[in-house]
């Protein structure tokens, strides 16, 4: 007789912290029946063992354990995807703020363009006219030196006062930025104070709904006490009069049997 042992490793889907062992047993039999004829007759057994790789211990295949593995596993997918979609939204919401920034800026450069090409014409024709009389310059120097330094101060004082009458410079990209964020901040505080008002206001409103139903529910035992004690007291009316109409019939007996012995006397 002889016995052979194979080892395999089960599926580590169903059952990942267990290495189960599974044993097959083949027992050898040998019956002679004559002495020219021999029969073999082999006889096999398995057995399956799981064991924890850290203690040993031999614990049993359960496919309820395998199925709450499953249907924790599809719990977390779930998650997963609510959190991807989540964060898809999150992603478009910001792409969304990009564009309308961007399309601020753009809007904001094309009003700084069109606020200076107005002065750009007269920057050209300033710039035409020292070409044009750029062939007497020579011929008109002599004369120009010497009235240069009286006209020097009327010249300084017109300078002045094209100065000032220039248009202020228009407001930059940057500038328009920095007062569209502030505005957005201005709007978010507002939106703030207004979601903080009407949280005190619905606070306000359910506590007075509140102190309303408890006066009602108050006003509404005073007056079942009330009137209880009026049904009470008409009870006891009804109790009195009854017995006053006890003693009026038993005084007019009284009379009635005076009157019947007093002729006797």
């Amino acid at each position: 007789m002889s016995t052979t042992h194979l080892t395999a490793i089960t599926d580590a889907a169903t059952h990942p912290h267990l290495i189960c062992e599974t044993v097959l047993q083949t027992s050898l039999l040998t019956t002679t029946s004559s002495p020219m004829s021999t029969t073999t007759i082999s006889l096999s057994m398995t057995s399956t063992s799981c064991q924890c790789p850290q203690c040993g211990y031999d614990l049993e295949n359960h496919s309820a354990i395998a199925l709450d593995a499953q249907n924790q596993i599809d719990d977390l997918q779930a998650q997963v995807r609510l959190l991807n979609q989540k964060a898809t939204a999150a992603v478009d919401k910001w792409a969304d703020y990009e564009d309308e920034i961007q399309a601020l800026r753009a809007q904001a450069q094309q009003q700084t363009q069109a606020q200076a090409q107005p002065s750009s014409p007269k920057s050209e024709q300033r710039s035409d006219s020292p070409s044009r009389f750029s062939g007497y310059l020579p011929v008109q120097n002599r004369l120009s030196s010497f009235l240069t330094s009286r006209k020097s101060t009327p010249n300084l004082a017109q300078a002045q006062a094209q100065a000032q009458q220039q248009p202020p410079p228009s407001p930059s990209a940057t500038e328009l930025v920095a007062a569209l964020t502030r505005e957005q901040a201005l709007r978010q505080a507002a939106e703030g104070k207004l979601d903080q008002a009407s949280g005190e206001l619905e606070e306000l409103s359910a506590q007075l709904f509140q102190q309303a139903n408890e006066m009602v529910a108050t006003e509404r035992k005073a007056r079942a006490k009330l009137e209880e004690r009026v049904e009470m007291l008409e009870q006891r009316d009804g109790e009195k009069r009854k017995r006053l109409e006890r003693l009026e019939g038993a005084v007019q007996r009284i009379e009635r049997v005076r009157g019947l012995l007093a002729p006797g006397r």
